[in-house]
C-alpha cells in the first residue's frame, strides 16, 4: 500500500501481490468526487501510522488508522505536534517516515523533512539541508540533526524523501532543487528549472556527493517517491512526480531498478491527475485508488469519509502486527 499526495508522493515496500488494489492520496483544488469505495488492506497489518504538517504549522503530526483502514484515521496527542525542530529554520515541512531497509527492517524508523520557514527568499537562498529523526519504536524519536546535503549553487532543498536500494545496500535519499549560477552567489539572477537531486546514506549522517536523477528542462519536476513492486529486493519499480509547470502528477514504471530504464505509461502526456496542488485554496488531500498503479489513466477517486482534512504532505507508514 501507499498514500501518495500531488508532489510529495509517499511510497512504503509492500509486496503488491498482497493487495487488491493500491491507494493513494492526492491534494486537489475544488470539490468533485462523489463515487464511493472501499478501503483495502493488507490483513497482515495492524493499520498505518501518518506523518505530517498541517498548513501554516511546520511542525510533525502523527495520525493513526482506525484499525486496518488505509481510508479512516484519527490524530495522536489530541491533535498536538509530535515533533517541533530545535535546529535550522525551526520549521520542517514535508515529513516522510522512512522504514529500515537491510539490517535495519523492522528495526528502525527514520523522519526526515524540508528545513523552512517560508518567505520570499525560500527559493533563492533556502536551507539546503533536511533534518532527521530516527526510532526504533515509532513511539520515541530522537537524534535531531540538519544535515546539509547540497551544493552552494543550489536555492533550496524541498521535500526530501528516501528509499532502500536493493542494488547499492544503502538508502537513495532525493529532493528537489533549483541553481544559480556559479557567478552569482548571492542568487539574485535567474535560476535553473527545478530537478530532482539524489545523494546515498547508510546512516543518514553521512552522505555521498548529490547529483542529478531527473532533469526535464524547461519544465519543473518536484515531490518524487518511488514505490517497489513486488517487494523490497526487487528491480520493479515505480516513481510517481508531479510537473510543478502544468499542476499534474503522472508515474513512471522500471523493471530494471532504480536507474534503470523509465517509461511513462500512456505517453509523455498521460497524467493520473490535474489541477494538483495550486496556489488556490485546497480542500486537503483526496484518496485515490488503482488495481493497475503502473497506468496515467486507472485511478478513481476513493471514499473520503473518514479521512482528515487539511493535512499537508503526508506520509504513511504500515504497522505490523506485534507493533
Amino acid at each position: 500500500m501507499a498514500w501518495i499526495r500531488a508532489g510529495r508522493l509517499l511510497s512504503l515496500a509492500v509486496p503488491l501481490s498482497s493487495w487488491t488494489s493500491l491507494v493513494l492520496g492526492i491534494a486537489i483544488e475544488g470539490g468533485g468526487y462523489s463515487r464511493s469505495m472501499t478501503g483495502r488492506a493488507d490483513p497482515s497489518l495492524a493499520g498505518y501510522l501518518g506523518v505530517f504538517f498541517l498548513g501554516a504549522e511546520p511542525y510533525v503530526y502523527f495520525y493513526l488508522s482506525n484499525g486496518n483502514d488505509p481510508l479512516s484515521f484519527k490524530a495522536l496527542n489530541r491533535g498536538s505536534p509530535i515533533i517541533r525542530p530545535t535546529k535550522g529554520t525551526g520549521g520542517v515541512r514535508d515529513p516522510t517516515i522512512i522504514p529500515g531497509g537491510g539490517c535495519e527492517a523492522g528495526k528502525k524508523w527514520y523522519i526526515i523533512g524540508t528545513d523552512l520557514d517560508i518567505g520570499k527568499m525560500a527559493q533563492r537562498t533556502g536551507s539546503r539541508g533536511i533534518f532527521v529523526w530516527e526510532s526504533t519504536d515509532l513511539i520515541n524519536w530522537g537524534n535531531e540533526r540538519l544535515v546539509v546535503v547540497e551544493e552552494a549553487t543550489a536555492g533550496m532543498v524541498w521535500a526530501p524523501e528516501a528509499i532502500w536500494d536493493p542494488a547499492k545496500g544503502r538508502y537513495l535519499v532525493h529532493w528537489a532543487s533549483k541553481f544559480y549560477a556559479t557567478s552569482d552567489p548571492g542568487h539574485t539572477g535567474s535560476p535553473s528549472n527545478i530537478r530532482i537531486r539524489y545523494t546515498y546514506t547508510s546512516d543518514f549522517k553521512t552522505f555521498t556527493a548529490p547529483q542529478t536523477l531527473i532533469d526535464k528542462p524547461p519544465t519543473n519536476i518536484i515531490d518524487l517517491t518511488f514505490l517497489p513492486l513486488n517487494g523490497t529486493n526487487s528491480n520493479a519499480f515505480l516513481r510517481f512526480m508531479k510537473d510543478e509547470t502544468r499542476k499534474t502528477v503522472f508515474v513512471e514504471v522500471s523493471s530494471t531498478g532504480l536507474f534503470g530504464t523509465w517509461t511513462r505509461p500512456g505517453g509523455d502526456s498521460a497524467i493520473i491527475q490535474q489541477g494538483v496542488e495550486g496556489p488556490a485554496a485546497m480542500d486537503g488531500y483526496r484518496p485515490y485508488e488503482s488495481s493497475n498503479p503502473a497506468s496515467n489513466g486507472a485511478w478513481t477517486a476513493s471514499n473520503r469519509a473518514a479521512f482528515p482534512s487539511n493535512l499537508r504532505h503526508e506520509s504513511v507508514a504500515y504497522q505490523p502486527q506485534g507493533i
